[in-house]
């Protein structure tokens, strides 16, 4: 008794039209869905059924519609996309920030440590509140610069952070003042955090 072929397995004819190839190849692999030779003999003859259409197709003895996908063609690469912005955040805001390593934090943050000490420190005076207010400044100009290398747009975030800690100290420095910590000094550190947060996460 010879082996049947891959159209006697799926139970078609030799003309049967791909759809109908498709739908005996379903059927047969729902009748058989507990028996595991039978359905790798099922996806078998569903394969060489494709290759005999495409044999065929290539020699010009059939035309094939074009939906059929053929065992042997790899699937074209996904196109290529670039990812788009969140929907609630602006390309202007994406641009604006930046995710930055950690020497980018710890140097800045190192920084600003030191003059934040040098501010509080009980002997400090006028003088010195603005020589460290003066570093500050230079020292985020310096770090926002070194990213980017552009000058104007490091001078407008470093006066933008300067004005906000500036604001800010005016605000909570009064509320938080001690016999310790003058408001001055206290508005001191409030910039020195402001700049420290623009110089590590703005670009």
């Amino acid at each position: 008794m010879s082996e049947p072929t891959p159209y006697q397995l799926l139970e078609v004819d030799e003309d049967a039209s791909f759809d109908e190839v498709q739908e005996a190849r379903t059927r047969q692999a729902q009748q058989h869905s507990g028996d595991k030779k039978r359905l790798e003999s099922i996806e078998a003859a569903y394969d060489a059924i494709l290759m005999d259409r495409l044999r065929q197709r290539q020699e010009g003895k059939i035309k094939v519609p074009e939906g059929i996908r053929f065992p042997d063609r790899l699937t074209p690469p996904p196109a290529s996309f670039t990812p788009s912005t969140p929907s609630g955040s602006p390309a202007w805001l994406q641009r604006l920030i930046d995710t930055p390593s950690r020497s980018d934090i710890l140097w800045p943050a190192g920084v600003y440590v030191a003059l934040g000490g040098l501010s509080i420190y009980p002997a400090a005076n006028d003088s010195l509140l603005q020589l460290t207010l003066a570093l500050g400044v230079g020292s985020c100009l310096y770090f926002l610069n070194r990213k980017e290398q552009k000058f104007g747009r490091a001078v407008l975030l470093t006066v933008a952070g300067l004005v906000l800690g500036l604001v800010l100290g005016g605000v909570f420095g009064p509320l938080l003042s001690t016999a310790f910590v003058s408001t001055e000094k206290l508005i001191a550190l409030f910039t020195f955090l402001t700049l420290w947060l623009v110089s590590s996460f703005l670009r």
